[in-house]
């Protein structure tokens, strides 16, 4: 698909409409289809001001090739939907490609990548009445404990009313948890067995209701240990793909840990972002084709 900035600035400055127009009128399909698995691509990065791939600082800041490698992507056999902002999301919208797709708004992007309030994470993008209006398919939001900053228990209050106002819906939310810390300034996920163990087990209790809750899981540092994690909870739950590294071995690594994890239960899919948009080695269609290929 070839993508022109001039022709999406032309509608949306002349025609703002459009957008609600093209979002309602698009072709809607059920979360989990005939596979009977879920394959999301992740795209919401750039709103946290987080555009690093790799070594490269910038990568995710060329809107246009941010684009195009989402249409393709999206174009190849088993991926299911993708998970983005509002502005990605409606951008999509009008180069139609989102018919037929899982569509997954994220929500909560207050707490921006390197900032003090990082982990005071507010919900500062799609409201639950906004996924609702325009008939996207689910939400997701971040959920990011450290103990030592006072900031997480707002992130988990307004979370838990999160939850409530999905369900309220009966629209699906993906809560993606981490037990994290502030080591050299810089918040960094604990991916110990008993910390992603520990924080399935606060996301899962939040709210009035769970009915609705999905999970949004990294794979532990020790895939092996990953059976043991996910027996914390009964809620379905994604693998959460995550930078997997700078080098063509890295991303074989990850590949790896993937596949032993879908094996789990509780597991029904992945949702990977950077490391399949913009791989080590190789295209955005091989990536992608490998990862759907895990499932």
């Amino acid at each position: 698909m070839s993508i022109s900035v001039s022709d999406l600035v032309t509608v949306r400055s002349r025609h703002p409409e459009a957008i609600a127009e093209a979002a309602a009128r698009r072709v809607r399909r059920p979360l989990i289809g005939d596979s009977g698995r879920l394959m999301i691509v992740a795209a919401d990065h750039p709103a946290r001001g987080s555009l690093a791939v790799g070594g490269h600082k910038l990568a995710m800041a060329n809107r246009v090739d941010l684009l195009e490698r989402l249409c393709m992507a999206l174009s190849r056999p088993g991926v299911d939907g993708v998970l983005a902002t509002a502005d990605i999301l409606e951008d999509l919208l009008l180069l139609g490609a989102l018919d037929g797709k899982v569509v997954m708004g994220s929500m909560n992007r207050g707490g921006l990548a390197g900032a003090s309030f990082e982990l005071d994470d507010r919900f500062t993008g799609h409201r639950p009445k906004d996924i609702e209006r325009l008939r996207f398919d689910a939400g997701k939001l971040l959920l990011r404990i450290d103990y030592e900053d006072a900031g997480s228990l707002t992130t988990m209050v307004t979370a838990a009313r999160a939850i409530d106002d999905m369900a309220e819906r009966r629209l699906p939310v993906f809560v993606e948890p981490f037990i994290s810390r502030r080591t050299g300034g810089k918040v960094v996920n604990d991916l110990s067995a008993e910390a992603v163990t520990k924080s399935i087990a606060i996301a899962s209790g939040l709210a009035g209701t769970s009915a609705y809750t999905w999970l949004k899981v990294p794979v532990t540092e020790d895939a092996d240990e990953m059976a043991a994690v996910m027996e914390t909870s009964t809620l379905p739950a994604v693998l959460l793909g995550g930078d997997v590294g700078k080098s063509p071995q890295d991303q074989e690594e990850a590949y790896e840990k993937w596949r032993k994890a879908l094996g789990l239960p509780t597991v029904q899919g992945l949702v990977v972002g950077r490391s399949l948009l913009y791989p080590a080695e190789g295209s955005v269609e091989t990536a992608v084709d490998t990862a759907v290929g895990l499932l």
